[in-house]
């Protein structure tokens, strides 16, 4: 399993999440608490927006608490909304195309969790990525091929709706061809203007996902794991949820996923 972090809000400096916090997600790199897996060594990344409607883009396959070059860019780059990721391979290599978040066009993407036995239907996986966005296919993971598929099924105009299709895709092709659990799922994205987040899980086993509103950043954290211990304002988010949060506002709603006969 994964950790992540992403903010929204008042410009900050990456920093204030990514490594100052108590609990930060560097610290979580080598620390993590509420995930099977407390090392998340496998390679990291960073998304953030600024002037332009693309993302600027940063991912590594160093450990996070090991690069300098990371903390060099946290501490002086300031961004509006961002996220950030640390990665526990489920089986894919260790590379820089496997390390979160992606990005297509103004869209990032980051996810944490698994698709049962993924390894003996990753080719069935790659069919659902439409042909005019499968160029933007560069690594192996199911984390990409869910965000491509998602893209496909109308990301641009129904955030919640296409990525429930595209789980569903997926959870089909696990439960017909994969193992338990078949599906454990949250994840972050974005289209510059608004953060979206979803926890589900097909079993009772959803990873972790909380938020937290600042008054003195201004801003929003929504994370796999709080950023400091002695905060007793995080508030945890259900499983089977979509949350969409834009300025101060949030809005959860249920996260359905349609169970289909058979995978498509």
């Amino acid at each position: 399993m994964c950790r992540w972090a992403a903010y929204l809000g008042r410009p900050i400096f990456l920093e204030d999440i990514v490594s100052r916090p108590g609990h930060s997600l560097i610290r979580q790199s080598h620390g993590a608490v509420r995930c099977q897996t407390p090392v998340n060594a496998d390679g990291f990344g960073l998304a953030w927006y600024g002037e332009r409607d693309e993302p600027g883009l940063y991912r590594d396959v160093m450990p996070a608490w090991s690069d300098p070059n990371l903390r060099s860019l946290t501490a002086t780059v300031k961004s509006p909304l961002f996220m950030a990721h640390v990665r526990a391979s489920t089986g894919t290599a260790t590379s820089r195309n496997n390390c979160h978040p992606f990005a297509v066009g103004r869209w990032s993407f980051m996810h944490n969790g698994q698709f049962g036995g993924y390894d003996g239907w990753r080719r069935a996986a790659e069919l659902l990525i439409p042909d005019e966005l499968y160029p933007h296919r560069k690594g192996a993971t199911d984390s990409e091929a869910l965000f491509l598929c998602a893209l496909g099924e109308g990301l641009q105009d129904d955030p919640c709706g296409a990525l429930a299709r595209a789980t569903a895709r997926f959870e089909a092709l696990a439960r017909l061809r994969g193992t338990a659990p078949h599906v454990r799922l949250t994840c972050a994205f974005s289209d510059g203007r608004r953060l979206y987040a979803a926890r589900y899980a097909t079993d009772d086993h959803a990873p972790t996902l909380f938020h937290r509103w600042s008054d003195s950043r201004m801003g929003r954290a929504v994370v796999s794991e709080p950023l400091e211990t002695d905060e007793a304002d995080w508030l945890e988010v259900p499983p089977g949820s979509f949350c969409v949060f834009e300025g101060e506002t949030v809005t959860i709603t249920p996260f359905v996923v349609q169970r289909l006969r058979e995978a498509a």
